[in-house]
């Protein structure tokens, strides 16, 4: 069989290509599962534990607030590992975070509450946050670019979904953790000590994905920028200097994809408990609309390959953007089918096409060398934004009509998202973007044409 043109025979090059998403799966799948407990717990739990003397809606706040600091840590995360990534290589960098990612996981569920500590708990509970967002951010844009730089041309964006597909598999694994210790524990037991029986068992998943990234191998197009001496020095100022206004794209592709998520996985908890809808209705859509997610994330980046990322991104763009006009009326209505419905379609549909088409769409706006510090800067621009909704939604909902006025908030926010993401896509054709030295990069069979 004739070698392809990364010069190794299309066998070998699957497996690694197959390695490489495992590993960043699995990485994902941590991140999104560390995502989920931490929302639930926040919209749940640490109200009471952390801030029992404020005010019930001050205490939620107060611990979407903790949620929200440790979004404050990825433009930092995302600068050092984006550098470190350029400079030393995907694997290596991705190795770290994990690691970072797994300890904070492990000690936010030994944390003593405020009964124990007054509110040292709440500032160690805010610097263990902090921990977390600083390697999430370079967690999220170094699965991205393993799979994409592993995997073949007409190819990239189904193999680049899958990280995505982990989002799914971590979301419904952590509302399966805290779904289990909540039917099987009274309140006051959950409240106590069940809460932190998910926290730890992220451990476990930490083990498993870190043997899996042991024997990985660095992506062909860095050790080829490597080999020809094209790694840069100072990979930050080159890619503001070279890639400015793809940055601020990727941040405004970003924003519309956190926005949603978390508008639909953490406040939407909050919303449901306040119109007395039963906890573990909502938890159940999720889990549901996860499920769906896992299946329609790849498909999504397969239909990127074959009509273009740009149709692909738009059609689960509208739909979050018309679904979530209804989503919080379905909510609050209490009917266990109007309930599932929403999340079904604002995540499990419009969400996962989304999330199956931006990685690679971002992916490809860049060049090799500068590759995962742009991906990282775009990536936690809009991460940070998105990292303060849950404590905007809840405020805002406090307004007249207010759950009104955040759905129509969040379906601008998407739309523009579609916006930037055109922009993007307009770019990387435009200007013959190279993943590796002089190699033009395909976006897609109807956007791979100047």
């Amino acid at each position: 069989m004739a070698p392809d043109q990364r010069g190794t025979s299309p066998a070998p090059a699957l497996r690694q290509t197959r390695r490489a998403a495992a590993a960043s799966l699995g990485g994902s799948i941590l991140e999104y599962y560390d995502f989920a407990i931490y929302g639930l717990a926040a919209a749940l739990v640490f109200g009471p534990v952390f801030f029992p003397s404020v005010d019930p809606t001050l205490g939620v706040l107060a611990s979407f607030g903790t949620f929200g600091v440790g979004f404050l840590a990825r433009p930092l995360g995302g600068i050092v590992f984006g550098h470190l990534g350029d400079r030393l290589g995907r694997k290596n960098v991705l190795v770290m975070t994990m690691l970072i990612m797994g300890v904070s996981t492990v000690l936010i569920g030994c944390l003593p509450g405020h009964g124990s500590i007054g509110y040292w708990g709440a500032a160690l509970l805010v610097l263990l946050r902090l921990a977390q967002g600083f390697a999430f951010a370079g967690e999220q844009a170094g699965a991205v670019l393993l799979v994409a730089e592993h995997a073949t041309e007409g190819r990239r964006g189904l193999f680049a979904s899958l990280p995505g597909a982990g989002v799914s598999v971590g979301l419904v694994l952590g509302n399966l953790a805290f779904l289990a210790v909540s039917n099987t524990m009274d309140p006051a037991a959950l409240q106590a000590w069940g809460w932190r029986i998910p926290f730890w068992a992220g451990g476990l998943l930490v083990l498993i994905g870190l043997l899996i990234r042991s024997g990985l191998a660095e992506t062909p197009d860095f050790e080829r920028n490597k080999a020809n001496d094209q790694v840069s020095a100072s990979p930050l100022r080159e890619v503001i200097r070279t890639h400015p206004v793809q940055i601020l794209l990727a941040g405004g592709v970003q924003t519309g994809q956190a926005v949603a998520s978390y508008v639909t996985v953490v406040y939407s908890l909050a919303y449901a408990r306040e119109h007395g809808v039963p906890g573990s209705l909502p938890l159940l859509g999720i889990i549901l609309s996860g499920a769906l997610h896992l299946a329609l994330v790849p498909a999504a980046g397969a239909l990127s390959d074959r009509f273009g990322r740009l149709p692909t991104y738009l059609a689960g763009a509208v739909v979050i953007a018309v679904s979530v006009l209804f989503f919080f009326p379905m909510i609050g209505s209490g009917s266990p089918v109007l309930v599932i419905g929403a999340y079904l379609l604002l995540f499990g549909i419009g969400w996962a096409v989304i999330t199956g088409v931006y990685p690679v769409m971002l992916a490809e706006a860049f060049a090799t060398k500068v590759s995962y510090s742009g991906v990282s800067l775009g990536m936690q621009l809009g991460v940070v934004v998105g990292g303060l909704t849950p404590f905007v939604a809840t405020l805002v909902a406090t307004l007249p009509d207010g759950s009104t006025l955040l759905s129509i908030g969040v379906s601008v926010v998407v739309l523009l998202s579609g916006w930037c993401a055109a922009a993007i896509v307009r770019r990387t054709r435009r200007a013959g973007v190279a993943a590796a030295a002089d190699r033009p990069v395909a976006v897609g069979a109807d956007d791979a044409q100047p």
